[in-house]
């Protein structure tokens, strides 16, 4: 039994730490080095002071050149990153409908707000310059985020440049606005600093920012959510639709915040079948 134990054990390690790791600026990157820690994973679940950017490719194992594949961008406030429950689990989850997905592990800003962004978008390029190696359709990227994650995500899909603009965006349970009646707390102030301007502050409420052109969006919330107030993702789904973008707002009564797609009993724990649907019927997967 022990050696069963043993085994298992290490099938699930190589299962965990095998994917492909993607460097983002394998010649080095512009800002150069600007934390002062060296990076510290705290088991799988949680990684600080990240700043190597870099992402880690799950390929879904599909042989079509016409295949939708994703961004996912794990949350942490702008202060680390949950890799695990907000990335690697939401990889192998989106590998199970035939999606392959690239988990982002963005740079923490540490004074450089301009860093998460310019990794997303640099992420995009990658993905989109490799995708017929990859087996996979460049026209088709999508971008999913959670929390801090989750306003990156929603950053990319209001500001995206042309080769970087993503086909769908998904938010779930995201910070979107760093308006002081969005009680944005320590994500704006991690990625902006104790005293931002007013010029950044609206660059980064991402509501104010959507127009015509803003990809379909997916947005999941729970009432219950005492970390980031509901009105995140009501806010923008409210100028969604003003806009005129495709888009479905899910609310829950009972979730919190940060549960991933880990089962709770709750009702949120129906979000990725009503995620699926919702890509399924707009012809995103």
């Amino acid at each position: 039994m022990k050696n069963i134990i043993v085994t298992i054990f290490l099938l699930i390690s190589v299962f965990m730490f095998s994917q492909e790791e993607i460097l983002l600026y394998p010649q080095g990157v512009s800002e150069g080095a600007f934390c002062s820690e060296a990076e510290v994973a705290h088991g799988i679940e949680w990684i600080t002071f990240v700043s190597k950017a870099r992402m880690y490719m799950y390929p879904s194992g599909s042989q079509s050149n016409k295949e939708t594949s994703v961004l996912i961008c794990p949350g942490g406030g702008y202060g680390g990153l949950a890799a695990e429950k907000e990335g690697a689990e939401i990889a192998r989850w989106f590998n199970s409908i035939g999606v392959t997905a690239f988990v982002l592990y963005y740079r923490m800003p540490f004074g450089h707000h301009q860093v998460p962004l310019k990794d997303a978008k640099t992420a995009m390029e990658i993905i989109r310059n490799n995708a017929k190696q990859w087996k996979l359709n460049k026209n088709r990227i999508g971008v999913i985020g959670f929390s801090a994650g989750g306003h990156l995500a929603a950053t990319l899909g209001t500001h995206f440049d042309k080769n970087n603009k993503p086909l769908f965006m998904a938010l779930i349970y995201p910070v979107t606005s760093f308006r002081p009646a969005f009680y944005p707390g320590g994500t704006c102030k991690n990625l902006l600093g104790e005293n931002p301007s007013d010029d950044w502050i609206e660059f980064y409420s991402n509501e104010l920012h959507i127009t015509k052109h803003t990809p379909p969006t997916f947005l999941v919330h729970a009432l219950n959510d005492d970390v980031v107030e509901p009105i995140h993702s009501q806010a923008f789904a409210d100028t969604l639709k003003v806009k005129k973008v495709k888009h479905k707002l899910v609310l829950f009564n009972q979730g919190g915040h940060g549960f991933g797609m880990r089962p709770q009993n709750v009702d949120a724990d129906s979000w990725p079948l009503e995620f699926k649907e919702w890509l399924v019927n707009n012809k995103l997967i």
